[in-house]
């Protein structure tokens, strides 16, 4: 059944209601798509657009403002989704014969390859010496970052009873609260081994986070965080590393060795395989390189040739 439509501001104001009340979105989603809609709200103001006028041309029109201001391309599509999920309440409540975002696209943001480490540099990262409590502890955690490609939250939120030191593998709760079944590499092995002994020695037998401070918490993301972060400078590496690094070293140097895309897909808890594909361009990237420097058609002819 139609019904008169509301202006631009009361028909916001129902759809935010809307959102939390009936669909109830967290707060800071809710805040989200006001502040998308304000930019709507603001251009029909400018242009003095009534809310049944608006049309396609508009909101091509605002999209275009909006970029020319600076905004990026995934800030504009974020904006162009939230006008469209505003817009189809709206036809719901037959405030509107047709969804004015209908036919339009945002521009194109390029995804940039993830940052990775060479095998020689992951090596490096991970080879931390000393017997004390902190070295003992982040060369176990960062051996088994690299050797099982673990998220950050996964490898936080890891006890002992997850771990099979004697099979060398660890089962792993991931996004989604799918659980997967991982090796453990050697040098990972060893390093577990020995944090386990002095873990139990300098805190208590019996813990049962994997990774602790010196009182047995567990550790906190920012923590090692900022462990990344010193232990960088400390083994001698150029650039910044941080923890989802060492999970894209895996992928890429597991990818590169094997050329196995559904095994990486499964070792890293990927739903979907496109999510893994972007390794290939990684392990592309390494070939090209390898090309270029090896086959004499790549080669750059010399004036003495």
């Amino acid at each position: 059944m139609s019904c008169e439509p509301p202006t631009l501001a009361l028909a916001i104001e129902h759809f935010n209601n809307y959102l939390r009340v009936e669909k109830q979105l967290a707060a800071n989603t809710v805040s989200s798509y006001q502040r998308d809609l304000k930019h709507l709200q603001q251009f029909s103001q400018q242009q003095e657009i009534t809310f049944e006028q608006l049309h396609q041309s508009h909101i091509r029109q605002c999209l275009g403002q909006l970029h020319r201001s600076g905004l990026k391309p995934r800030s504009l599509q974020r904006w162009l989704s939230a006008l469209r999920t505003f817009f189809n309440y709206c036809l719901t409540k037959s405030w509107l014969p047709a969804n004015p975002c209908s036919g339009i696209r945002a521009p194109k943001a390029s995804k940039p390859l993830p940052k990775v480490l060479d095998a020689d540099q992951a090596a490096q990262f991970v080879a931390v010496n000393g017997d004390g409590f902190l070295a003992t502890r982040d060369r176990a955690c960062l051996e088994l970052f690299y050797s099982s490609g673990l998220r950050l939250g996964e490898l936080i939120s890891l006890d002992w009873q997850a771990v099979d030191l004697e099979q060398g593998q660890l089962r792993v709760t991931g996004k989604g609260n799918k659980t997967r079944d991982l090796p453990i590499g050697r040098q990972a092995l060893q390093a577990l081994r020995r944090w386990r002994e002095l873990q139990a020695q300098t805190c208590a037998e019996g813990i049962e986070p994997i990774f602790t401070n010196n009182k047995g918490g567990r550790l906190h993301p920012r923590s090692i965080q900022a462990r990344f972060q010193k232990l960088g400078l400390s083994q001698g590496l150029t650039q910044p590393v941080h923890p989802h690094m060492l999970r894209h070293s895996f992928a890429s140097h597991l990818l590169e060795s094997s050329g196995d895309l559904r095994g990486v897909q499964e070792m890293l808890g990927h739903a979907n395989l496109a999510t893994t594909q972007v390794y290939t361009h990684l392990d592309f990237q390494h070939l090209a390189k390898v090309y270029d420097a090896a086959h004499p058609r790549a080669k750059r002819q010399t004036d003495d040739d």
